[in-house]
């Protein structure tokens, strides 16, 4: 029997749906926004760029020939330590009044990191409030949505979250394939760069972070890039 070998580098899984929006707004007035929502992965921390910066460097880079100019750019809305409930209180005045083209959501890692050890995280806040951020921001235009799970870090593959973790990849992918949005599986690639790239956790994670829950400069770059390679692909 013949076995496909695993894609080494390993490729990111390929969005499910066209970015209808982002492209009209690279051909028509030629002025693409998009907002990146969510917590540390996205506002950066530890004084590492974070991947927004990145992302829109990236985007520039890959779509200057195809879209001659046509400007884009990437709105940092991250805020540490928050999740998907306050995300959403804010959604209207730090996301929606800029008129996006295409929003990036991350969510998803501190409704398991911030659970107490002895007690298994609740996900129905998290995910209510994605259920209703998702139908908000449709409500409000024409915008792009792209889903980012959680990080695959040892802050989250303990025996106290491990099994949490799990439980919250799934209930996003279940939302997004209700909601027939866009999900970029952070959980999944970086589960495949350390164990089929044997990637160590010394340079996916950010070494002054003593939690190993944050990403480091390494793994913030090659992210930006899978993340822009996924985009550019729909468009």
């Amino acid at each position: 029997m013949n076995v496909t070998p695993p894609q080494i580098p390993v490729q990111p899984t390929p969005l499910a749906y066209p970015l209808q929006n982002l492209v009209g707004a690279l051909v028509g007035p030629r002025k693409a926004k998009i907002v990146a929502l969510g917590s540390s992965t996205t506002a950066g921390e530890g004084g590492i760029v974070a991947y927004p910066y990145r992302l829109e460097a990236a985007l520039r880079d890959a779509l200057k020939d195809k879209y001659k100019g046509a400007t884009i750019d990437v709105l940092n809305r991250g805020v540490g330590g928050e999740e998907a409930p306050k995300e959403l209180k804010r959604m209207g005045r730090d996301v929606i009044v800029e008129e996006p083209h295409l929003v990036i959501w991350q969510i998803g890692t501190n409704s398991v990191w911030q659970s107490a050890p002895d007690n298994p995280p609740s996900q129905t806040e998290t995910i209510s409030s994605l259920r209703k951020g998702i139908d908000r921001l449709r409500a409000a235009g024409k915008i792009d949505i792209i889903l980012m799970d959680l990080q695959y870090v040892p802050a989250l593959l303990t025996p106290a979250t491990s099994k949490a973790a799990v439980a919250m990849v799934r209930a996003i992918e279940q939302v997004a394939r209700e909601k027939k949005v866009n999900l970029f599986r952070r959980f999944a690639l970086m589960k495949a760069w350390h164990e089929l790239e044997h990637v160590s956790f010394d340079t996916m994670v950010d070494p002054t972070d003593q939690f190993r829950l944050h990403d480091s400069d390494w793994t913030t770059q090659r992210l930006a890039g899978a993340l822009s390679k996924v985009i550019v692909d729909k468009i």
